[in-house]
């Protein structure tokens, strides 16, 4: 069993790592083909969510399958704190992207149609069902919740500041969002939608990390916990 998911581990290292390079090579590549701001672009290109939850990810699984090659019991709390933060943000980059930006037209000749499936269907998925049965995972406690909102809190404020001063990295226009649903001047009500928006993708967080957090209590590697040690209770 932990020699099985130490390779699937290092499988989707490898697929998700390949996605990320070369939808970044293809967007320098674009930019600089049009005599852009490639600069610029590096920065915008870390700025999305997206991004940046699949590149925790990818730190995860290389560091989850090799724990699982060296270690034979179960993984450090802090491990399995690192691991709910990176489910929780790459179920929440799966549903947002299927709720809200599946059928959004993508900029043809950028986009790598293949990396961006599995940026945002497959890492999620395969986070999810190594999170569900993949050994060495330990009992969290409840305010581990609160810990994994950290970031997401922390980018949406970056990112609501940061917006308006940054630009297209080819047409050099202000303002910049990485997400359409977080610019008041084309949503439809302004500020209110962005609002609306930024508060639903929070239930998301806050209800996926809560999810994550009950499963570290009672499920471990495929069978049920009998009962949560007083250490663990939050």
């Amino acid at each position: 069993m932990r020699i099985a998911f130490a390779l699937l581990r290092a499988a989707a290292f490898a697929l998700t790592l390949a996605a990320i390079v070369a939808q970044f090579t293809a967007s320098v590549q674009s930019v600089g083909g049009q005599g852009g701001d490639v600069a610029g672009l590096v920065a915008n290109f870390f700025s999305f969510f997206t991004i940046d939850s699949n590149v925790l990810g990818v730190v995860v699984l290389a560091m989850g399958a090799v724990l699982l090659l060296i270690r034979r019991d179960d993984d450090p709390g802090w491990f399995t704190a690192l691991r709910a933060a990176s489910v929780t943000y790459l179920v929440t980059t799966g549903v947002v992207y299927n709720l809200l930006l599946r059928n959004i037209s993508l900029a043809q000749g950028t986009t790598v149609g293949w990396s961006n499936e599995v940026l945002h269907v497959v890492a999620p998925v395969y986070l999810l069902v190594d999170w569900l049965f993949a050994p060495g995972r330990t009992p969290l406690r409840l305010r581990a919740v609160w810990g994994i909102a950290v970031f997401p809190i922390a980018w949406a404020i970056y990112t609501l500041i940061r917006a308006p001063f940054a630009a297209d990295p080819v047409s050099g226009k202000s303002p910049w969002y990485p997400y359409p649903f977080l610019n008041p001047q084309t949503s439809p009500n302004g500020y209110l939608s962005v609002a609306f928006y930024v508060l639903l993708i929070a239930v998301v967080i806050l209800a996926a990390g809560y999810g994550v957090v009950w499963i570290s209590r009672r499920w471990r590697g495929g069978r049920a916990l009998p009962s949560v040690a007083p250490a663990a209770e939050g």
